[in-house]
């Protein structure tokens, strides 16, 4: 799961500097306010990254996701790449954790048979 979730947060990153030069030409927008908006949700979809397989990190991408959507009434393709994203997000969360279930699966088959030995087949 955690490959696949940081690989949707690190496309986030890029998208939300992207949103941020796009929504910098807006000139009832000051710029420093912009850029600190988007600079603490990149560095948050950064350190997400790290804490996804945590309690509480899927939670905090959804919340990410949300922010996403919402920063259309700034930058209005961003309800569609929220939704894109968001999409992503819920992909990456259910498939990794399928992922990591067969993982883990083939890891006990793979420890009950080395534990029974050769004579066991």
């Amino acid at each position: 799961m955690r490959t696949l979730c940081s690989s949707t947060l690190i496309g986030e990153f890029f998208v939300i500097g992207f949103a941020g030069l796009v929504a910098m030409k807006d000139d009832s927008l000051a710029m420093s306010t912009v850029w600190w908006v988007c600079g603490v949700a990149m560095v948050f979809s950064v350190l997400l990254c790290g804490m996804v397989t945590r309690p509480g990190g899927v939670q905090l991408g959804w919340a990410l996701q949300i922010g996403l959507v919402l920063s259309g009434f700034v930058v209005p393709t961003m309800f569609f790449l929220g939704a894109v994203f968001g999409g992503l997000w819920w992909a990456s969360v259910h498939y990794g954790r399928r992922i990591d279930e067969i993982k883990a699966g083939w890891a006990e088959q793979q420890t009950a048979g080395a534990s029974a030995g050769p004579d066991a087949a």
